[in-house]
């Protein structure tokens, strides 16, 4: 206990005894600051000069926003990619094309090998397509087919590989 009463008294006196303490350190640090402004006033610096010419070597670098509109078909593509019908079908839900303008039908694989197949960006009434979908997964397949709604995501998970026959189902209904 008294060694460390000397060690405070012994830090005090440095404290106490030494040139600058910390409010001049703070004061000298103000003063290079304001010293450094005040050689920084230059009036030939005060204003830039924004070239145009050469930012057109820029812009090329530059990817698109967004992905520009495919042009009009009325006939589907070799790859088999047609376009989405126009006007919308009247149905109570909508499905909308990913940014790459594909039907958003994709599978997934989860816990290893349990097999998917996900319809995403689903608008309107999600319990009606639902319903639909299993409708004609059950007359395809012969088997009750189970699915799963997720209402916060927009999208329908249904047990197995139905990704090829939805995307046709899909596209022939307007989609």
């Amino acid at each position: 206990m008294a060694a460390v009463l000397l060690v405070v008294k012994g830090v005090r006196r440095v404290l106490a005894g030494a040139p600058h303490g910390i409010g001049a350190e703070i004061g000298l640090r103000w003063q290079t600051r304001a010293a450094v402004q005040a050689e920084n006033t230059d009036p030939s610096y005060t204003d830039f000069v924004e070239s145009t010419e050469e930012y057109r070597y820029v812009e090329r670098l530059i990817p698109p926003s967004r992905i520009p509109d495919p042009p009009k078909h009325q006939h589907p593509t070799p790859s088999g990619w047609r376009p989405p019908q126009d006007p919308a079908p009247a149905l109570p839900y909508m499905i909308r094309r990913s940014r790459m303008h594909n039907v958003p039908v994709y599978t997934d694989i989860t816990h290893g090998n349990r097999h998917m197949t996900v319809i995403r960006k689903i608008e309107g009434d999600i319990w009606a397509l639902e319903k639909e979908v299993k409708e004609f997964l059950t007359q395809l397949s012969g088997k009750n087919i189970n699915t799963q709604v997720n209402e916060i995501s927009r999208s329908l998970r249904i047990k197995g590989y139905f990704d090829k026959e939805l995307k046709a189902w899909l596209m022939d209904k307007g989609f």
